[in-house]
């Protein structure tokens, strides 16, 4: 049977409260000087508070005066002693309060950043405040040791291997984005080349794109004649919403949002070629921006017509989280017709290997105003629930088939 869910501050009463997260569940393995407590699901938990597992399993470790092991390649997560759930969900309450609430509001929509100076920070995304954590206690040690990430750059391909949907390595929030991940992204550039060209001269709708497009004119010169072409009569396309500072009408953003918004029938090949003329075709941002700009209220048939190009562009949760902010800003904002079929397009983006499960199911249950309004966010994450729902679903169904 699958945890309940409850609100990660479970002082909060209020069924509508947006963040929530699994009950901690407890098993009791071993008997005697062995007996141990396993959390069988803190890999979903600490995911919902947005930490590493190993965080809360070290916490309850410090609390209790009790020895902790985490075996993160198969998902267990360890404190020495016999220990019942009550007891660990009361402690799970405080390392909430001591490292996941922002001390100014209260919201637990923060990132951990470590100082110069060896401090520990709550960086909070709703209100913007800096709070600092309680550095007496015993776990900021194992934190410094083992410092987070701005966020976790997990690489599709990695999950993948896994077979079992266990979260990589690089899932305890210590992964990194350039490196090894951007080495294996550019190595197979030119293998997903080929699949977008031959993707693309199969588009009966458009213009046929042959071999002959991909050595279209994207000198300075040509695209900055072609951008001009179009300035004029494009108002900038809205890009608010996201960490990046180049938001002018001059900016590499805005000047293929413009491009794709007139030249929507260009195809998927001569976007991409577009993108890396502008310096920005690996940048996560870019993700947003297309999908802003490229879609039409008929989106659900025009994915399939673009998913090999964005298998080639989304490499990272990053791009993966700015593909469904700019989702989210599409049917929140240009076409609010759309909302009720978001469990389609979200359907479309996951059958095409794009979105993962983990990852959208994170986005389905925390409102977020980095995009758009929070009641936006709302409406649309709302309206993802059938969508979750049968992801739910599918992973009973594979679990019922493992025990037969």
């Amino acid at each position: 049977m699958s945890a309940g869910i409850v609100n990660v501050r479970r002082d909060v009463d209020d069924k509508f409260y947006r963040y929530r997260m699994p009950l901690l569940l407890t098993k009791i393995e071993g008997k005697g000087n062995g007996i141990k407590t396993v959390v069988p699901n803190m890999s979903d938990v600490a995911r919902a508070l947005s930490r590493p597992p190993t965080y809360p399993t070290k916490f309850f470790g410090c609390e209790l005066g009790a020895q902790t092991s985490f075996d993160e390649k198969n998902d267990r997560y360890i404190v020495n002693g016999a220990h019942d759930a009550t007891k660990l969900r009361e402690l799970l309450d405080v390392f909430i309060d001591k490292f996941v609430l922002c001390k100014s509001c209260k919201n637990p929509e923060t990132d951990l950043i470590i100082t110069k100076n060896d401090e520990i920070i709550r960086n909070c995304k709703a209100c913007g405040e800096r709070t600092g954590v309680d550095m007496r206690h015993k776990l900021t040690t194992f934190i410094l040791k083992n410092p987070p990430k701005a966020s976790s750059k997990k690489n599709k391909g990695t999950k993948k291997a896994s077979g079992d949907g266990s979260p990589s390595p690089s899932a305890n929030g210590n992964g990194h984005e350039n490196g090894d991940a951007a080495d294996e992204a550019a190595g197979s550039d030119d293998e997903l080349t080929k699949r977008i060209k031959a993707e693309a001269a199969e588009l009966n709708d458009n213009a046929a794109i042959t071999k002959d497009d991909w050595s279209v004119d994207t000198s300075t010169h040509a695209v900055k004649a072609r951008v001009k072409a179009v300035e004029s009569s494009m108002a900038a396309i809205a890009l608010g919403g996201d960490d990046d500072s180049d938001e002018d009408v001059d900016s590499p953003y805005s000047q293929l949002g413009r491009w794709i918004e007139e030249n929507r029938d260009s195809g998927p090949v001569e976007i991409y070629k577009m993108a890396e003329e502008f310096g920005i075709a690996k940048k996560h941002k870019t993700v947003q921006i297309i999908a802003q700009a490229l879609f039409t209220a008929n989106i659900v048939a025009e994915i399939p017509k673009y998913s090999l190009l964005f298998a080639k562009m989304v490499t990272s949760e990053k791009h993966q989280k700015s593909l469904l902010g700019g989702i989210e800003r599409l049917v929140g904002t240009t076409y609010p017709t759309l909302i009720p079929a978001v469990p389609k397009i979200l359907m479309e983006f996951y059958q095409a290997d794009i979105i993962e499960e983990d990852l959208v199911k994170q986005w389905g249950t925390h409102v977020s105003k980095k995009y758009v309004d929070k009641e936006t966010s709302k409406k649309v994450r709302k309206a993802s629930e059938p969508f979750l729902k049968w992801l739910e679903e599918a992973d009973d169904s594979d679990e019922d088939e493992g025990d037969d």
